[in-house]
């Protein structure tokens, strides 16, 4: 697994907390892999999930650190999303 993945993971898990998502997203992470949310935590994981988001590294990273708003990379086309844009929103509200 790569840095980035593992990186992002703890960065997550801290974010959404004990308690899991209530639904599930998928963030694919170019050239990196994939990481799962939903209510079992956090983890290196490609399955079906309600909201896929896809970025590249330094997207996804600047995000995490709160330097970029989801909205904001969303918006300007650096954070594309498919699924349920309304698990997306929520997701955001995590992140923010």
């Amino acid at each position: 697994m790569s840095d980035v993945i593992n990186s992002a993971v703890t960065i997550l898990t801290e974010k959404v907390g004990s308690d899991g998502f209530d639904g599930s997203a998928k963030f694919m992470i170019e050239g990196e892999g994939a990481i799962m949310v939903d209510g079992n935590g956090v983890r290196a994981e490609d399955g079906e999930a309600d909201v896929t988001l896809s970025a590249d590294a330094d997207t996804f990273q600047s995000i995490l650190e709160g330097d970029l708003d989801p909205t904001a990379a969303f918006m300007t086309g650096k954070l594309s999303v498919d699924g349920d844009m309304g698990m997306a929103m929520k997701l955001g509200s995590v992140l923010s």
